[in-house]
């Protein structure tokens, strides 16, 4: 068993905000990212799979497929885009914290890869702050 990891980086904006909430009620629980005028990162997505290397190939998974499918799916939706408003769909309409932006892009890469393949997601907000994510395991 090998465990492979591509990294990419993407732009965006976003607010934390509950609609069931009150206006103090979200500045309370988000503070200074509950700003109605949003603010952006520069997050680092790392994708990690896990499998055994294939023999006739050398590789567990190509990583130039994965570079593509991780550009594809995630970094061209939610690079330089509000992930409140443009990224919405493929948020599904989650409140935009790194641990939802983690599943979100999980749930993207799941769809493409084989199955028990993909085992982390590990979303960087910024260099002190970083989310794993490792499915419904």
């Amino acid at each position: 068993m090998i465990e492979i990891t591509r990294r990419e980086e993407f732009c965006a904006a976003h607010r934390l905000h509950n609609p069931k909430l009150s206006g103090e009620q979200n500045d309370s629980l988000y503070g200074k990212c509950a700003n109605p005028h949003y603010h952006g990162h520069n997050y680092v997505v790392e994708v990690s799979l896990r499998g055994p290397v294939n023999p006739e190939t050398g590789m567990a998974y190509n990583l130039a497929d994965l570079k593509n499918t991780l550009r594809n799916e995630v970094i061209e939706k939610l690079d330089h885009k509000n992930l409140s408003e443009d990224a919405a769909e493929f948020m599904k309409n989650r409140i935009p914290t790194a641990e939802n932006i983690a599943i979100s892009i999980w749930e993207r890469l799941e769809e493409h890869l084989e199955e028990g393949l993909l085992h982390r997601v590990r979303l960087f907000e910024n260099e002190r702050n970083f989310v794993d994510y490792y499915g419904g395991r």
